[in-house]
């Protein structure tokens, strides 16, 4: 921000440098300056911004009076030598400056930008598959815009170069804005090299002469193209597979022969007959397979997309529908009130009291000894 002295004009900072690129700086190299819009300055240009109160964010007119091209910059840091100032490399090109020349820097106000237009010199950019996002990236090494400005970025190893083809606002000198704490709008203009595909007509064109096919290729009236290609007959089902595989694996594929009473065919004679051919019986055609998967074979221009799909049954469902088929319980049964008859008891193993014609208590029957006694009856010694 320029500061106004009471009753006059506002004073600026004014002065002539010797311009180098950062690429010349002492010290390590700093790649991401270079490809910014930021230059290094003497820290005796500190001292006087800081008389004449010009507080940050600092920006810079650049004039080259001898090729009358401006444009504008910020600043990184103090730190070059007195009487010089470093540019990032692409600055010095806009400039048309070369390594020892003169360049006036003036300090100045810059609008907050709204929208810039802009174009890159490459088709290269379009292999960038986020541009918003690396641009993002790029312009947090830049303070400022100007119109006609052809900038760089690096990504992915590789250099980039853009223009700036528009600027809004466009009040200040030579279409420059700020690009700090703002929202920009961008537009891209198509990359420098760049020409538009050639729309190809979705309608196919009958050839000129009879009997070719159309230029478009083969074209189907209706139907989808399951029924073009007469899928339900060439995609075998999920176990047509295992069943082919099964059947090869069969060692009784061809008919049995009888052992007892076979008759030994007896041998033809080897002496031609007359009237009869000599030349041997051609092998019959092997007949085409019929088990297994069987060969794709699709006339020209149909596509196939897959097989039918069945999903597997997991162990668990195998396991649970074993289970279900076998049967349960199979044994029977047997009771121990059900036991066989002992002889010398009633049908009901009770004994009844025939002298008053009640039904007596249940007396189990004993089992008999010598002399007739009943382990009941016995007494105790």
């Amino acid at each position: 921000m320029l500061h106004r002295e009471a009753g006059g004009a506002p004073r600026r900072f004014d002065e002539y440098y010797r311009c180098y690129p950062i690429a010349m700086l002492p010290g390590p190299e700093r790649e991401d300056v270079n490809h910014g819009g930021k230059v290094m300055m003497p820290p005796s240009a500190l001292d006087k911004l800081t008389r004449l109160h010009i507080t940050y964010p600092m920006m810079f007119e650049l004039v080259n009076g001898a090729a009358e091209k401006i444009t504008h910059a910020g600043v990184l840091e103090f730190i070059a030598e007195e009487g010089k100032i470093y540019l990032p490399y692409w600055m010095m090109q806009t400039l048309s400056l070369e390594p020892g020349d003169l360049l006036q820097i003036l300090s100045t106000d810059l609008p907050s930008g709204s929208f810039i237009k802009l174009q890159a010199q490459s088709t290269d950019f379009l292999d960038i598959s986020d541009p918003k996002a690396v641009l993002e990236n790029a312009f947090r090494n830049f303070s400022c815009l100007t119109k006609g400005d052809v900038f760089t970025f690096a990504y992915n190893d590789q250099t980039f170069e853009m223009a700036v083809l528009e600027t809004k606002p466009g009040t200040a000198k030579n279409g420059a804005v700020s690009v700090l704490e703002t929202d920009l709008e961008v537009d891209f203009a198509p990359p420098v090299g760049y020409e538009e595909p050639k729309k190809v007509s979705g309608t196919s064109t009958p050839a000129s002469g009879k009997g070719k096919l159309p230029s478009g290729g083969i074209m189907h009236n209706s139907g989808s193209m399951a029924q073009a290609i007469n899928y339900a007959s060439i995609a075998p089902q999920s176990n047509t597979a295992a069943i082919g595989a099964k059947a090869v694996s069969s060692n009784f594929l061809q008919g049995g022969h009888k052992l007892k009473g076979s008759k030994v065919p007896s041998p033809k004679a080897s002496t031609p007959v007359a009237g009869a051919s000599t030349n041997p019986l051609q092998p019959a055609a092997p007949r085409p397979r019929t088990n297994g998967p069987q060969p794709l074979r699709l006339p020209p221009g149909k596509l196939f997309f897959g097989y039918e799909i069945k999903p597997v049954k997991k162990k668990t469902e195998e396991k649970k529908a074993d289970e279900d088929t076998k049967p349960h319980f199979q044994g029977q049964g047997q009771t121990l009130r059900g036991g066989t008859k002992r002889k010398g008891a009633d049908g009901d193993g009770e004994t009844k009291d025939k002298g008053n014609g009640k039904e007596g208590v249940n007396k189990p029957a004993g089992q008999r000894l010598e002399g007739g006694r009943t382990l009941r009856d016995t007494p105790k010694q």
